[in-house]
């Protein structure tokens, strides 16, 4: 048998998801009214905080098998807003209280303010049909 290399962590794809998150939510705030883009965006922004959130567990993972529980401990509890931010933002896009959203979203920024992204970046549009698949995870 050949050994199978995992190459993306949940580290990697929670700086990946960070950056599209920080680049769906300028353009959200540049945004004048609410149309069928900006459901997209928030649906983007609300699966990918609750994919950061479900990958902490697995990141800590290695450090509890090695005993490290205060250091597992401490990286959840710097995570933990994620969770909490996507269930917020949840609850005000059911709502469509466009106001509290663009308040998460601002809040939400602080978290990422470590995170340069350039104007000029190859991500593309990452919320394309996020709503889609939103409201798919909805119905399940």
């Amino acid at each position: 048998m050949t050994q199978i290399i995992k190459t993306s962590t949940p580290g990697k794809e929670r700086e990946q998801l960070s950056k599209a998150i920080v680049i769906t939510i300028r353009t959200f705030m540049r945004q004048g009214e609410p149309d069928h883009k900006t459901k997209d965006m928030v649906a983007f922004v609300i699966l990918a905080l609750k994919q950061i959130s479900d990958g902490i567990d697995q990141s800590v993972a290695a450090w509890e098998k090695r005993g490290y529980w205060v250091k597992a401990d401490k990286y959840r509890l710097e995570w933990q807003w994620a969770g909490d931010m996507s269930q917020k933002l949840q609850r005000a896009f059911s709502d469509e209280d466009w106001g509290k959203i663009a308040e998460s979203l601002l809040e939400t920024m602080t978290h990422f303010s470590n995170i340069k992204v350039s104007d000029r970046h190859r991500m593309g549009q990452p919320w394309m049909n996020a709503y889609k698949n939103y409201k798919n995870l909805l119905n399940k």
